[in-house]
């Protein structure tokens, strides 16, 4: 794991880091020493670990909570190089779109695909940053919707450090066996009139999971229009099963 640059402001701290090709970033409470919390948050499509609603909610977990948060730039998004085969993919996608095809089953296969490769990177990234002696190995939550959650279902699936995930804007087309494995606690989120996740598919997706204690929060709007007051009952989720 090699950091490249480190800033500071307002008691939070911000470090740029590689681990092999991946590229992420780590937010910790300014001086910060001894275990805590790390949340892992999954951005979106046509985002990157440092869109503006990543840094902000990175830096409320720190500074509200005393949390360490990392986000990593998955595969063809942020600071990682363009890759031929997932363009060739969105492009063809785009066509079969433009032919009259569904877009759901098209994004939900493509994000599977991608996340036979994200799972294991994201898994190496928990395991580097956890140790580090500033965030150790205390419990651990993943927040991802959209993109985040179609690339998150599996990682959380498949990850046993992981304690509660707050996950949405997602449908079951190709998550619902992933979600099947998954028992920590989740909070899920809907957009009721989502034009990119039929509502049917995600209330699907949070009926498959598997846990004993999940909660569906339903706002109305469309599938970028995620109500602000969400990232508040994400602190107070992460507050209960994490600190």
């Amino acid at each position: 794991m090699r950091f490249a640059s480190q800033t500071s402001s307002d008691g939070v701290r911000e470090q740029l880091f590689t681990l092999g090709e991946i590229p992420g970033v780590l937010w910790t409470p300014e001086g910060a020493a001894g275990t805590r919390p790390l949340v892992l948050l999954g951005h979106g499509g046509g985002q990157h670990k440092k869109a503006p609603g990543i840094v902000a909610r990175a830096r409320r977990f720190v500074a509200e909570c005393d949390f360490a948060v990392a986000a990593l730039d998955v595969p063809g998004h942020g600071d990682r190089p363009k890759d031929e085969e997932y363009d060739r993919i969105a492009t063809e996608n785009q066509a079969r779109v433009a032919a009259g095809a569904e877009l759901a089953p098209l994004i939900a296969e493509f994000q599977a695909l991608v996340a036979r490769r994200t799972v294991p990177e994201w898994q190496a990234v928990l395991g580097a940053v956890q140790g580090l002696d500033h965030v150790g190995t205390g419990p651990v939550g993943y927040w991802g919707v959209s993109l985040g959650c179609g690339l998150g279902v599996p990682f959380v699936a498949a990850e046993p450090r992981v304690r509660a995930a707050v996950l949405g804007l997602g449908g079951a087309s190709a998550s619902a066996g992933a979600a099947a494995r998954i028992t920590v606690p989740v909070e899920f989120l809907v957009q009721w009139d989502d034009e990119r996740v039929p509502r049917a598919q995600s209330l699907a997706l949070f009926d498959a999971l598997a846990s004993a204690e999940k909660t569906l929060h339903a706002n109305p709007g469309k599938h970028g229009e995620l109500p602000a007051f969400e990232l508040d009952s994400t602190l107070r989720f992460f507050a209960r099963h994490l600190g």
